[in-house]
């Protein structure tokens, strides 16, 4: 698995993509599991359909990450192939997450195209298809990770990732149960906490702990850096809260439905914040329900409050607060790990 770390960023997605290849046929010659031609076709599909579709910022910030952390020192071709290894298992549980997420909130389209369990004869196939997709991920540590130091940090790293995303997951569903709407209990405060468990670990931590982990770092001595990044990840759910409604479906790659899903999003948090009693009996009328007509008023009263200027002062704010964080950071290495996250979202457009 040679490969070039100095080369460009095409490079670099062409040598992990590679890496996919191989850890997936690894997995679809499992000796744990007797194959059939059906089975082995079926979970084929499945990796390809649902793994390496995404923008795969997560798995290849533990490569950057891990380079950045050897201070410009030349990867050894294992060096990259480990750090990929670990960026693919991210993905999968990426995958993992958001298989099961689409049945949850009923979507249609994931990275523009259907849902997996819309894909005709997968249907409810598709739960069993994400506890498969979780299983992978020790399989694929045991297999390339068993020997190292690290090994059983990595194992309890996530597996203390997965639980925080699926309890950020619970009290999300929970607070958007049908027949219990109350926009009385969304508040900052509330979205903040799902946020940070849903999303903000396992989007914003995960890799950058992985490539800790690989340079031979205690996690216990980086608790810093993990506050900073789940600030990160906060700042990152606020713009896809904001592109769910004012974002192009075409460049986002899904239709929003977070209005219509009743969603705590950081919208409407800030719309009951600033509207008046006569937009409030608006919001409390139309938000959460599937018509069309209902959706455009929401979104209309989300214009009259000007929340694209209240996004755009908090977008700023929390650029200005992010990067005087990192700065204050006393490793060189690490603050270009940090950065270079940053950089990465920073007024991104899908």
């Amino acid at each position: 698995m040679a490969a070039n770390l100095t080369g460009t960023t095409s490079d670099l997605r062409t040598t992990f993509l590679g890496v996919y290849s191989l850890l997936k046929s690894e997995l679809l010659n499992d000796p744990a599991f007797e194959w059939t031609d059906d089975s082995r076709q079926w979970v084929d599909r499945m990796l390809d359909y649902n793994v390496p579709g995404g923008k795969l910022n997560r798995g290849l910030s533990v490569v950057d990450s891990y380079k950045l952390l050897k201070e410009g020192k030349e990867l050894t071709a294992d060096e990259v192939f480990l750090a990929s290894a670990l960026g693919w298992c991210i993905e999968w549980l990426q995958a993992y997450f958001l298989v099961l997420d689409d049945i949850m909130d009923n979507s249609h389209t994931r990275r523009g195209q259907p849902c997996w369990f819309r894909v005709p004869k997968v249907g409810m196939i598709a739960v069993n298809d994400g506890t498969i997709l979780r299983n992978h991920i020790p399989r694929i540590l045991k297999k390339h990770f068993r020997e190292k130091p690290y090994y059983v940090d990595l194992l309890d790293l996530f597996n203390e990732v997965e639980f925080q995303t699926a309890s950020g997951q619970m009290i999300d569903l929970i607070t958007t149960l049908e027949g219990e709407k109350d926009l009385s209990k969304y508040s900052l405060s509330l979205h903040r906490r799902i946020v940070q468990y849903k999303t903000a670990y396992y989007s914003f931590y995960l890799p950058v702990a992985c490539a800790l982990l690989m340079a031979g770092e205690n996690l216990v001595n980086h608790i810093d850096v993990k506050n900073i990044l789940i600030d990160m990840g906060i700042y990152f759910q606020v713009q896809d809260d904001y592109l769910d409604c004012f974002g192009e479906p075409e460049k986002i790659g899904k239709i929003g439905t977070d209005i219509e899903d009743f969603k705590c999003s950081w919208l409407v948090v800030k719309a009951l914040e600033r509207c008046s009693e006569e937009q409030r009996k608006i919001l409390l009328e139309h938000y959460g329900k599937a018509d069309p007509a209902d959706v455009a008023k929401v979104k209309a009263l989300y214009h009259e409050l000007d929340l694209q200027g209240v996004f755009a002062e908090y977008e700023s704010k929390s650029y200005e607060k992010l990067t005087s964080s990192i700065e204050a950071h006393p490793s060189k290495a690490v603050q270009a790990v940090l950065k270079s996250f940053l950089g990465k979202i920073y007024k991104r457009q899908k």
